[in-house]
């Protein structure tokens, strides 16, 4: 059938319908009171099954309730029972977790968010040959213009690789050596050990230099180095050399690998610092 036809009988028959209840107004008001009972109706009965569901999720709630007031009284008869179930299944993953620490490097970084391959190379370098120092640069590099106008008193600076604490030294040279041979970036040690006198010459300038007064950094211990790059014969200092501040971003994640502290990781942000931890050395923080 054509759907225009059958929208027109429609039509039609809603038409009588209407025709039908205008002129027979007795049968009109019988359909309309019918209909406004029936409405009566289902508004009470809904108004029955509202108050029923309020009355099953009261008691509902007073029974979880009294089901959870009775089961904790059940646990709390029952501790020893429960802490040595808990000691049960924490202690597999506490061996495992102890174990694990104790084959890797003590200060080794093995976290998820280090890089994986730099860390399996950190950990063979460390575990090989000891590392030499690289030849030491001319002097004239340090003091430069730009130098001066980043970091001033630095041709005072120690750069003796000697005075370094041993681990640390060779930490600090496979990270050295990670920078040249992966990354292309030649670092340079630009202040090493550093005397008590010169941190508290340092510290005199002001928290923009340094906070550490004399005996309060890891310098005094050879456990710490500030360190930059060289590039066509010059040091390389500033961030603000896109270039440089890639390589100190890289010298930080291959630092952390090897288990320094790097300073780039701070507040008051210290690109070039690295230090190492080591239990029973270095400052007393009060």
């Amino acid at each position: 059938m054509d759907p225009l036809f059958g929208w027109l009988i429609g039509l039609l028959a809603l038409t009588l319908l209407l025709l039908w209840l205008v002129c027979f107004p007795e049968i009109r008001i019988a359909l309309w009171r019918r209909f406004t009972a029936r409405g009566k109706h289902v508004t009470e009965r809904t108004k029955r099954t509202l108050h029923r569901s309020g009355e099953t999720l009261r008691n509902t709630s007073l029974h979880a309730r009294d089901n959870a007031t009775n089961m904790g009284q059940r646990l709390g008869r029952h501790w020893a029972l429960l802490l040595a179930l808990a000691l049960i299944l924490l202690l597999p993953p506490m061996l495992i977790l102890g174990l694990r620490r104790h084959v890797m490097l003590d200060g080794y970084d093995t976290t998820p968010s280090a890089d994986q391959g730099t860390t399996a190379l950190v950990a063979s370098l460390l575990k090989g040959e000891q590392l030499v120092p690289p030849p030491a640069l001319p002097p004239a590099v340090f003091v430069t213009r730009e130098v001066e106008m980043v970091r001033p008193d630095l041709g005072l600076a120690s750069r003796n690789w000697a005075k370094l604490n041993d681990d640390f030294r060779q930490r600090l040279l496979v990270v050295f050596k990670i920078m040249k041979e992966r990354y292309g970036y030649d670092m340079a040690l630009i202040e090493g050990y550093r005397s008590p006198q010169r941190q508290a010459m340092l510290a005199a300038k002001g928290g923009s230099v340094t906070n550490a007064g004399a005996w309060q950094s890891y310098h005094q211990y050879g456990l710490a180095a500030d360190c930059a790059f060289y590039r066509d014969g010059k040091l390389v200092i500033s961030e603000k050399d896109p270039w440089a501040m890639r390589g100190y971003q890289l010298y930080g994640q291959v630092a952390e690998a090897a288990g320094l502290v790097w300073g780039g990781s701070w507040k008051m942000m210290d690109l070039g610092h690295v230090e190492l931890h080591k239990p029973g050395m270095g400052p007393h923080r009060h």
